[in-house]
């Protein structure tokens, strides 16, 4: 049998032949886009998903909160975001720094003013009796929101912790600095006229504000990775900084 040489422009139409008769993959239909109304930072509101309704894992998060409300035990209550959160992650130090104080982590991750406001007049305050509440939120409306409007949201958040927990000490929290290096950096400025404001909260009596946030930085004003890898979230020498911070303070405010 005489062998038939197999061109390179016989290989491609046989390849071409074979695919036009291959079906094509099934493909879902595309998710109609879905305009997510604006949440001011001083209205209280859930965090919406892509699909314009409450997010799940935020729903489910506050209604774990709720429930370790309503068991009563808690005597030191952190509220805030994903740098709140990520002490989850950092059981040791949290337990040495804070343990004896009965606390309770209600930090979740993306959340904003409107967020911590919608969930402490849903329930993350009912059934618990606290002597300390430690807020620090904010950095999550920077890209989006004035100064003042995120002064306003931290604000009406104190005032309704105050509310609900007449009794609690709230050791409020400057919000973080954010970003590599000190300038230019518009959403570290903007940050610090934030904290310029809630600052004046301060009433030396139920209301302490603590800026700790020098405390992360270089002596030229930029944060390394060894305390922020992304320069917002702390590694655990970060989370150690903020525990040595406040433990003063909030040792007197456990009393």
């Amino acid at each position: 049998m005489k062998f038939i040489p197999t061109t390179f422009a016989t290989l491609l139409f046989i390849t071409t032949a074979v695919l036009a008769q291959t079906p094509a993959p099934a493909t879902k239909p595309a998710v109609p886009a879905v305009k997510l109304p604006p949440q001011p930072p001083d209205v209280a509101a859930p965090k919406l998903g892509p699909d314009g309704k409450p997010n799940a894992g935020f729903i489910a998060a506050h209604e774990r909160f709720v429930a370790i409300a309503k068991e009563g035990k808690a005597e030191l209550v952190f509220l805030g975001d994903s740098i709140t959160a990520g002490w989850g992650s950092k059981k040791e130090i949290w337990d040495k720094a804070f343990g004896a104080y009965k606390p309770a982590n209600f930090g979740i991750g993306g959340d904003r003013t409107q967020h911590v406001l919608w969930r402490i007049t849903n329930g993350e305050l009912d059934g618990i009796k606290p002597k300390a509440v430690v807020l620090m939120i904010g950095t999550n409306n920077s890209g989006t929101d004035s100064a003042e409007g995120i002064a306003k949201g931290v604000t009406l958040i104190v005032e309704t912790i105050r509310a609900k927990q007449p009794q609690a000490k709230i050791l409020l929290l400057a919000v973080f600095p954010r970003g590599e290096k000190a300038a230019p950096n518009p959403g570290r400025e903007k940050l610090k006229q934030v904290n310029a404001i809630i600052a004046k909260l301060d009433d030396g009596k139920n209301i302490h504000f603590l800026d700790i946030g020098d405390k992360f930085l270089q002596p030229d004003g930029s944060l390394t990775k060894e305390i922020m890898p992304d320069f917002l979230h702390l590694s655990p020498a970060g989370y150690q900084i903020w525990a040595d911070a406040i433990s003063p303070k909030l040792a007197e405010l456990m009393k």
